[in-house]
């Protein structure tokens, strides 16, 4: 009768979706043909518009809704934009600025792109509708407009860069949880928001860094780009406080006050005569001709965790799955048209395990497909991140991406006498070895604790020697500059754990460089895998059940909420006993 019970329900949720999601699917496929019929007939002369306030993944989609509804990515803005520098149509860039912040690489990437196009004659300018203290990235991402208009009466405050960490040791204690884990080594501090009440000396030392950095160099190129007699004239003014929107313009923050429409219809009359806003998302760059030299696009984005990554219709959530990945790159190694390939990494890291497979991959396509690899670090690269990149033949990360982190951590959360205190009392049947029963609920026994410090020893002593030899470090140099630490972009390429401080469009050039393609010969991008066509994607949506109904259940405010969301993947990680390469969570505010 369950069963029964069960099925009826997947049926009656199935029909209901294809009720619901059938007419949002054509509505989205017609407004694709839309899109382009409306990029067709796009006016002769072309203002991009780009709303920064949309939340938008890192990768391109290759499965699901995104593919569907067609979504925007980070790196399709960056390829646009790189492509509409180069392409006579396009006479300036519309930028609706974010309140909240972009994040402080992402802002570093676009200011690039601005500047490349700035360079290329073209004009960019901005409209802010205030930014509400999330650290220096609004600012950043904007600052190298031609001119900053902000909304009358939205107020500047960027005051300077925050990490947060929730620390549960005193929840875990009042529920008699015992966080059990071993880590590698003082550095490595994901497992402290359970072992701890508040920042130790190394985890406050590297954050406080870490925060610094980004913070000095979000000064550097606000200072440069907005005309500043010095980073320390810039920094006095933002760390003053909140700046009214005459304090703004009486400083040269922005250029003056205008609503959003003033803005854009000054973008316009700027443009020339004919000319009108083109939305990113629907803007088509000149054609490469198929016969252009092909470079392969892989992308890893969030944690990372083995097996194929295949998600349901309501998880949004981006997974950097190890057999898809790897087989991603090995496909694109096999590729004879392929001839270099550029790996994003955007991932705090996950599983040692779905790190080592991937890492693996790169090595075949390098060492017996003898194509070269080229790491794009994202925000963040580390740990796991960090694991999958170091045998690139080149790593470019921004001066603001977070990455190192080469350490590891594993062991359970031991429940056994929270759950007594509950009138639950867990109690086993162990048949096999000594070490049969060391992932239940109790405590582990001293040869337990033993046995998971050997295993996640020789899991650091690998990861060692693969960064010794990817980067081409003696061993006791990288044992110095790990220790599970993280590091700001601009310290990793001094300490060598990156091969140039650069973002995605770099990158691209690197693998050019290392295919042998001349510089002056155009190339086209594929993203690898292939995504599916929008009609694949509708199929496999309805693969609901009754589990997709458990899965919708579950959404609700909090669980969307991203340091929530993190500490979730990062506690269900640790309890499912898998050795991690995680880094600590850091939601930059």
């Amino acid at each position: 009768m369950k069963t029964f019970l069960m099925s009826l329900l997947g049926t009656l949720v199935a029909l209901l979706l294809f009720l619901i999601v059938l007419p949002m699917v054509l509505i989205g496929i017609f407004s694709g043909m839309a899109a382009s019929n409306a990029s067709k007939m796009a006016p002769k002369t072309i203002v991009l518009e780009i709303d920064l306030r949309e939340d938008f993944a890192d990768q391109p989609a290759s499965e699901g809704l995104a593919v569907v509804f067609q979504q925007n990515s980070f790196l399709d803005i960056l390829t646009k934009l790189d492509a509409a520098a180069t392409d006579d149509r396009v006479k300036g860039i519309y930028v609706r600025a974010s309140e909240f912040g972009v994040g402080s690489a992402r802002a570093e990437e676009l200011r690039s792109a601005f500047l490349k196009l700035k360079a290329n004659d073209k004009f960019i300018i901005a409209h802010s509708q205030g930014m509400m203290g999330s650290g220096p990235s609004s600012l950043r991402s904007i600052s190298a407009a031609d001119e900053i208009w902000l909304q009358p009466g939205a107020d500047v405050m960027v005051n300077g860069v925050v990490f947060e960490t929730l620390f549960m040791k005193d929840l875990f204690d009042n529920l008699s949880v015992k966080a059990e884990i071993e880590q590698f080594h003082e550095y490595k501090n994901a497992p402290n928001v359970y072992k701890e009440t508040d920042y130790t000396e190394p985890h406050r030392e590297a954050m406080t860094t870490l925060a610094e950095d980004i913070w000095s160099v979000s000064l550097e190129d606000i200072a440069a780009d907005r005309g500043f007699a010095s980073t320390g004239a810039l920094r006095t003014l933002l760390e003053s406080g909140p700046l009214s929107p005459a304090d703004a313009v009486e400083a040269g923050l922005v250029d003056g006050l205008k609503w959003p429409e003033g803005a854009s219809e000054l973008a316009v009359e700027r443009a020339g005569s004919k000319a009108g806003l083109v939305p990113i998302v629907q803007y088509t760059p000149p054609l490469k001709g198929l016969g252009a030299p092909l470079i392969a696009v892989i992308g890893g984005e969030g944690p990372i965790v083995t097996g194929p990554g295949e998600q349901g219709l309501f998880e949004n959530s981006a997974v950097f799955a190890s057999d898809r990945i790897a087989r991603a790159i090995l496909d694109a190694g096999k590729n004879e048209n392929v001839r270099a390939i550029v790996f994003r990494v955007d991932s705090p890291g996950g599983s040692a395990i779905a790190s080592d497979q991937i890492w693996r991959a790169v090595q075949r396509v390098r060492e017996d497909m003898g194509k070269p690899v080229v790491v794009s670090m994202g925000g963040v690269a580390a740990s796991g991140g960090y694991y999958v990149s170091a045998g690139a033949d080149a790593i470019y990360a921004n001066r603001t991406t977070i990455t190192g982190s080469i350490g590891v951590y594993g062991g359970k959360f031991a429940i056994a006498d929270g759950l007594r205190r509950l009138g639950i009392n867990p109690s086993s049947i162990v048949v096999g070895g000594e070490f049969a029963d060391a992932f239940t609920t109790e405590s582990f026994s001293e040869a337990e604790r033993a046995q998971l410090h050997a295993s996640l020893e020789r899991t650091y002593d690998r990861f060692m020697e693969i960064v010794a030899t990817g980067r081409d470090m003696p061993e006791d140099r990288v044992r110095e500059i790990a220790k599970g630490r993280v590091w700001s972009g601009d310290d990793a390429a001094e300490l060598n754990l990156v091969s140039e401080i650069g973002g995605y469009m770099a990158a691209i050039d690197k693998a050019r460089e290392l295919a042998g393609i001349d510089a002056e010969t155009d190339v086209r991008t594929q993203i690898f895998p292939i995504p599916e066509n929008p009609f694949e994607a509708f199929g496999d949506i309805f693969g609901a059940s009754a589990e997709t109904a458990e899965a919708a259940a579950r959404l609700n405010a909090i669980m969307s909420d991203e340091k929530f969301e993190a500490v979730l993947q990062q506690t269900f990680a640790v309890q499912n006993g898998e050795t991690q390469l995680r880094s600590p969570i850091m939601i930059e505010r």
